[in-house]
């Protein structure tokens, strides 16, 4: 794993967070960690790195003149004790983490040091905070998705794909909290005749295809890809499997179906980075994670691929072409 100090100036004006005290002068570098679930090649990890960087100018804090931003990358399950021990190592002041591997990988290297976490699905269930409103402990962040989006992908299949019959719910369980969406999948399933299929896979090519060529030999099967950076570090694999197969598709995010991915309901991620800057600021200006509310999603976006549906022999009905944000053709 590879660490890179990026060095870039930014200028700006100060904003807050309406409730962030402000006495605090900002005339000395404060060092910030960030880990990031992507490889630094990665064009996601590009947008993520600008969208937390505007964040943080939007609030006074540019690179060079008062913060020191140090990246660590860590895509799909990568992530290792290691790399945690080296994070914590240089001593930052707050930490931003991506994702739930990452989060507790550095939980474990410290329960000192603020942690501020983003894309990070079942914050409880993980062990992060005890609540929403009062986290209690050294992280905080924005929550990327309840388990009641599930029904929502489940229904986005069975509308586009009546037939359905078979939903795999596929993920890294080293990378995500996969049991936190199988379990809404099998709670939704009953009201929509489906059969939930687990489908966990390695960070490997070659795991995944083979889960996808298990599951294109069963008609009438569809499947959908819960937020985890496996799937999001393969997603051309995945788009191409689900291709070759024929199989309807529900992705969390609207990446997936820019890549030919066939659709998407979720948040976008840039937005919680920018919201991470603004509890990265809190912190900086003192005070502590454990009284930050955890912030959840309010605002999400459909995304449909025209020529997927085409390709796959699929109809994308009225009101799905209504509801959607984006229509890629």
């Amino acid at each position: 794993m590879r660490r890179r100090e990026f060095i870039t100036l930014i200028g700006g004006t100060t904003a807050a967070w309406p409730l962030a005290p402000r006495a605090q002068q900002l005339d000395r570098i404060r060092r910030i960690a960030v880990i990031l679930g992507y490889a630094e090649t990665d064009p996601e990890t590009k947008l993520r790195i600008a969208a937390l960087r505007l964040g943080l100018e939007k609030r006074g804090w540019s690179e060079g003149r008062n913060i020191r931003i140090h990246y660590f990358f860590a895509p799909a399950d990568m992530i290792k004790e290691g790399v945690a021990k080296e994070t914590v190592a240089i001593h930052p002041e707050v930490i931003l983490a991506h994702g739930t591997a990452i989060a507790a990988a550095i939980q474990r290297e410290s329960r000192e040091i603020p942690v501020v976490f983003v894309n990070v699905s079942d914050p409880i269930g993980s062990g992060f905070i005890t609540n929403m409103a009062r986290p209690g402990a050294n992280l905080t962040g924005v929550m990327q998705y309840e388990p009641g989006i599930v029904s929502k992908w489940l229904l986005m299949l069975k509308e586009i794909a009546p037939r359905t019959e078979r939903v795999a719910v596929l993920a890294n369980p080293k990378s995500s909290p996969f049991d936190y969406f199988l379990n809404a999948a099998r709670a939704a399933a009953g009201s929509l005749a489906l059969q939930i299929v687990p489908s966990p896979v390695e960070n490997s090519p070659a795991d995944i295809e083979r889960v996808f060529d298990a599951l294109g030999r069963t008609p009438n099967s569809g499947f959908v890809a819960t937020p985890d950076t496996t799937t999001t570090v393969h997603r051309d694999i995945i788009v191409a499997l689900a291709a070759k197969h024929r199989l309807p598709a529900v992705y969390a995010f609207q990446f997936f179906v820019q890549a030919g991915g066939l659709m998407s309901y979720g948040v976008d991620p840039n937005e919680n980075y920018r919201l991470g800057a603004a509890y990265v600021d809190r912190i900086l200006r003192g005070d502590k994670p454990a009284e930050l509310p955890v912030q959840a999603p309010t605002r999400f976006e459909t995304s449909v691929n025209i020529k997927a549906a085409k390709a796959i022999g699929l109809a994308i009905p009225p009101g799905l072409l209504v509801a959607a944000d984006e229509l890629i053709e």
